[in-house]
């Protein structure tokens, strides 16, 4: 791609603070959008609960990438925090597709990438799903089906949207193998409940590749599951980070146990999620880090 203007809504974010210094690394000018009175140049003020956004500072932007939202798995799911957590996606996403149709025709960013997540699908068993597989039920099928659906003012006034179905990214500076990283280093790692949930996972340096390549690639429009094509089971997982970490893995974590210290939110851990990108793939996009194991060496 030529170097462009691209918004980036959670750029001090996981994805989002990777996305931003691949993007400038590569000379494109980014502006990162903040809920504060902006101090820099290139920053653009919105408060994406209030529904508030500057337009005009996305005019003749390229692209608008929306990754901002309260984390799922920051804390436990009270249902003031599960309000929090719907707030944040839809609301600010309706804010920026609102704001990205209020433009005029020619000031228009050409492609909205907004965030979503594999929770789309639901419980899936050993079964697998790709984009063309129904929401399931719960919590975070229908927040995510809502926050794509958010979309619709931008899709409506022509935009290309694609919405990214993220997985579980591999990463030491934070998600969940964040946390998981200092456990497994301290000998103190293994598999949570009996360990044969299909965990999908995504190295970050894919994730990020991924939305640029869906960025820079004409014509491609809606769900897209951003995970490596290889999903494995966390029995597997944990058997990798002892490979790839040189330490034991010999304390289980019982179902019962996460289910006592999470709440709710232990069903997402403990659920199964094999999850194919298939569209991704089709597109020509291709993994770096196929497999769990090189993933995990890539994050180290």
């Amino acid at each position: 791609m030529e170097r462009s203007r691209i918004a980036v809504a959670g750029a001090s974010g996981l994805i989002g603070g990777a996305l931003v210094r691949s993007l400038t690394a590569d000379g494109h000018e980014v502006r990162r959008l903040v809920r504060g009175t902006p101090r820099a140049a290139g920053e653009i003020r919105w408060d994406p609960e209030a529904g508030r956004v500057d337009a005009a500072g996305l005019a003749g932007c390229h692209a608008v990438v929306n990754l901002a939202g309260a984390g799922v798995g920051a804390r436990r799911w009270t249902d003031a925090y599960k309000q929090r957590i719907r707030d944040s996606r839809v609301k600010g996403t309706a804010a920026l597709a609102g704001a990205v149709a209020s433009l005029d025709a020619e000031e228009r960013p050409r492609v909205f990438v907004n965030g979503s997540a594999i929770g789309y699908y639901g419980e899936t068993g050993e079964r697998t799903a790709d984009e063309s597989t129904p929401a399931g039920e719960g919590f975070l099928p229908a927040l995510c089906v809502e926050w794509e659906g958010a979309t619709a003012p931008a899709q409506e006034a022509g935009v290309r949207t694609v919405f990214t179905r993220t997985g579980l990214v591999v990463s030491r500076e934070g998600g969940a193998w964040g946390r998981l990283f200092p456990l497994f280093r301290a000998g103190a790692g293994g598999r949570m409940g009996d360990g044969r949930q299909y965990w999908s996972f995504v190295a970050l340096h894919d994730e990020v590749a991924a939305i640029r390549h869906l960025i820079d690639t004409d014509g491609l429009s809606g769900p897209f599951n951003v995970t490596a094509p290889n999903p494995v089971t966390n029995r597997e997982i944990t058997a990798a980070m002892g490979r790839v970490l040189h330490r034991p893995t010999l304390f289980p974590v019982p179902a019962a146990v996460l289910r006592t210290v999470l709440g709710e939110m232990a069903g997402d851990v403990l659920g199964s999620a094999r999850v194919l990108p298939t569209r991704l793939l089709e597109s020509g996009f291709r993994f770096a880090f196929p497999e769990i194991e090189g993933a995990i060496r890539a994050a180290l």
